[in-house]
């Protein structure tokens, strides 16, 4: 059976499905550095996290881009909520442990590897190169001027 047959089954065709595919793979793309930078350091998210926060808030996106093909305001409560969760889940990687507090800079990650997703999903893709880039050079160049406590 070839893949035409099989998305015909499910209901799908290629030039519909093609489009959302790319969007996912470049959102898990350009979320993979941040993740990588954030598994060599050892921090509570990594190299698996990053890129699933990425692609779901673009899967959210997409799941919902034609329903609110002209409503704006459906599309933003769609972004605000994405939004949230992720920063849900990015303060599950901030540890207060006595006077110190660890995982912010995880946490913040997190939530600039959603906006990738969320801007790739929107088809703002030089956006989400430029929030990856930046995103992943604060983590890798700057954590060396850290002072430590």
């Amino acid at each position: 059976m070839s893949l035409s047959e099989v998305l015909a089954v499910l209901g799908l065709d290629l030039p519909r499905l093609l489009p959302h595919l790319i969007a996912l793979a470049v959102a898990y793309i350009l979320a993979v550095p941040i993740g990588w930078d954030r598994e060599r350091s050892e921090h509570s998210a990594g190299l698996r996290t990053f890129p699933l926060v990425a692609i779901a808030a673009c899967g959210f996106i997409q799941a919902t881009e034609r329903m609110l093909i002209n409503e704006p305001e459906g599309l933003a409560r769609v972004v605000e909520g994405i939004i949230g969760g992720i920063g849900f889940i990015g303060g599950g990687a901030i540890l207060k442990d006595h006077a110190s507090v660890r995982g912010t800079a995880t946490a913040a990650s997190l939530w600039a590897t959603g906006a990738v997703g969320i801007a790739v999903g929107l088809g703002a893709t030089d956006v989400a190169l430029v929030i990856s880039a930046i995103t992943f050079a604060t983590l890798r160049f700057l954590s060396p001027l850290k002072q430590e406590k």
